[in-house]
C-alpha cells in the first residue's frame, strides 16, 4: 500500500559534515474516509484532506460505490477499509483494500460478507485484527465476524439477537435497537449501547471464536436511549452518549470484571434551549486525545457540546457551538487534537474547527466544502 496519508516534512541536521535525519516530523495533511447516508446525492464511501496546519480541507471525491455506507472502520494495520452498507441488495459488511491514500486515494473491494440480522449500522475491529462487530438497529442484533490475517473477512461467526424493550418512549422503545458496538482498550469484552432497551449490553470477547458471548449490562436513566460510547483513555471511565435526552452518563469500568457503574448524567443541551426546537437528538460524542475534554454533536439544535473533565471524570459544559450545518450526525477529531471536523447530514456539508487544547474550546476556521450526505467522519493516520 502507497503510504501517501501523510507527507512528510523531514528535517536535516549537519554535524562534522555529515547529514542526519533529525526525529522530527510534520504531518502536513490527513486523509478523511467518509461514510454516507443513502441519500439520492450520495454513491458510497468519499475522501477527502484536511490540511493540519490551516484546517482546510480539500474537495472530497468518490472512492468507492456501495449504498448507504453509514459507519467505516479500520484495520489496525491501516491496510483494509470496513463498511456496513448494502451490495447487489443485500445488507453486508464490505472490506475494501486502501490501494492508496493521498490526492490520489484509492479503494479496492476485497470481499463482502453478509450480515443476516437486518442492515447494519456500526462496526468496530478488535484490537487484536482477528475479528470484527457489527450492531443492526433495525434488525436488533449484534453479529461478529472472523478476519483472516491478510484482512479480509473470513466468514461471520455469530448473530446475536437482543430481546424486550423499555416501551418509556413511544415508537422508539418498544422493541431493541442496537446502536454501537465496540471493544473495551485491553479487547476482553465488547459493549452495545441498546436504545430500545435503555441498557448498554455487555459481552465477553471469546478471540478463539471470533465471537462474543453474554457478560453482564449497565443500566442508563429510563427514557433515555443510549446510542455511542466512548472509554477515556485512563481506561477507569466510560462516557455514554443518550440520544433521546441528549444527555452523557458517566460510568465507572472495572476493566477485571467488566462491569459499569453510573455515577452521574448531565444534559448536553439546558432543557430550555432545546424546548425551542422542533426535533432535537443527540449523534455522536468523543474524547479530545490529551483525555480533558468530552465533545458531543446535537441534532436539530445543530450544535456541538464541549465539557471539559474534572479530575474525578465528571463533566462540566464549557461551550455550545453552531456547527454551521444541518443535522451532525457525526464527527470526528484530528489524531492531533487540534481540529474537529463535522458532517452535515442534510446540509451535506463538511466544516472544520479549531480546537484550543489548553480550554477544550473549538472555533469555526470558515473552512466548508460540500459532499453528499456524510454521516461518519473517519481520520487515517499510518
Amino acid at each position: 500500500m502507497a503510504k501517501m496519508t501523510n507527507v512528510w516534512i523531514l528535517g536535516v541536521v549537519f554535524v562534522t559534515g555529515v547529514s542526519v535525519l533529525s526525529s522530527a516530523a510534520v504531518a502536513q495533511k490527513y486523509d478523511i474516509w467518509l461514510g454516507t447516508s443513502s441519500s439520492k446525492l450520495s454513491r458510497g464511501i468519499y475522501h477527502c484532506q484536511l490540511d493540519a496546519k490551516e484546517g482546510v480541507l480539500s474537495d472530497s471525491r468518490l472512492v468507492a460505490e456501495i449504498v448507504g455506507p453509514g459507519f467505516l472502520a479500520l484495520h489496525p494495520r491501516k491496510s483494509h477499509l470496513y463498511a456496513v452498507g448494502q451490495l447487489n441488495g443485500e445488507p453486508c459488511v464490505a472490506a475494501y483494500r486502501i490501494v492508496s491514500t493521498g490526492a490520489e486515494a484509492a479503494l479496492e473491494l476485497s470481499d463482502q460478507e453478509a450480515i443476516g440480522g437486518g442492515r447494519g449500522t456500526h462496526l468496530s475491529v478488535h484490537p487484536s485484527a482477528k475479528m470484527l462487530i457489527t450492531a443492526q438497529y433495525s434488525g436488533g442484533t449484534v453479529a461478529t465476524f472472523a478476519l483472516e490475517e491478510d484482512g479480509s473477512i473470513a466468514q461471520r461467526t455469530g448473530l446475536i439477537p437482543h430481546e424486550g424493550g423499555s416501551g418509556v418512549v413511544a415508537n422508539r422503545q418498544e422493541s431493541p435497537h442496537p446502536h454501537w458496538a465496540g471493544f473495551s482498550p485491553d479487547g476482553r469484552y465488547a459493549f452495545v449501547p441498546d436504545l430500545g432497551l435503555d441498557q448498554v449490553v455487555i459481552y465477553r470477547v471469546e478471540l478463539d471464536k471470533a465471537t462474543v458471548a453474554p457478560h453482564g449490562k449497565a443500566d442508563v436513566p429510563p427514557g433515555s436511549g443510549p446510542r455511542h460510547m466512548k472509554f477515556h483513555p485512563n481506561g477507569r471511565w466510560a462516557y455514554v452518549l443518550n440520544e433521546l435526552t441528549l444527555t452523557v452518563s458517566l460510568f465507572d469500568y472495572n476493566a477485571e470484571e467488566g462491569t459499569m457503574t453510573m455515577r452521574e448524567t448531565v444534559p448536553t443541551v439546558p432543557p430550555e434551549e432545546l424546548a425551542k426546537e422542533k426535533f432535537v437528538s443527540a449523534s455522536e460524542i468523543r474524547i479530545h486525545p490529551n483525555g480533558k475534554f468530552v465533545y458531543t454533536a446535537n441534532r436539530g439544535h445543530d450544535t456541538i457540546s464541549v465539557f471539559a473533565i474534572q479530575s474525578d471524570g465528571r463533566l462540566e459544559r464549557l461551550q455550545i457551538e453552531p456547527v454551521r450545518g444541518a443535522t451532525p450526525r457525526n464527527f470526528n477529531l484530528s489524531p492531533d487534537g487540534h481540529w474537529l471536523v463535522v458532517g452535515g447530514q442534510d446540509s451535506h456539508t463538511l466544516t472544520a474547527f479549531a480546537v484550543d487544547e489548553a480550554t477544550g474550546r473549538i472555533t469555526y476556521n470558515g473552512s466548508v466544502i460540500s459532499t453528499p450526505s456524510p454521516i461518519c467522519v473517519l481520520f487515517h493516520q499510518e
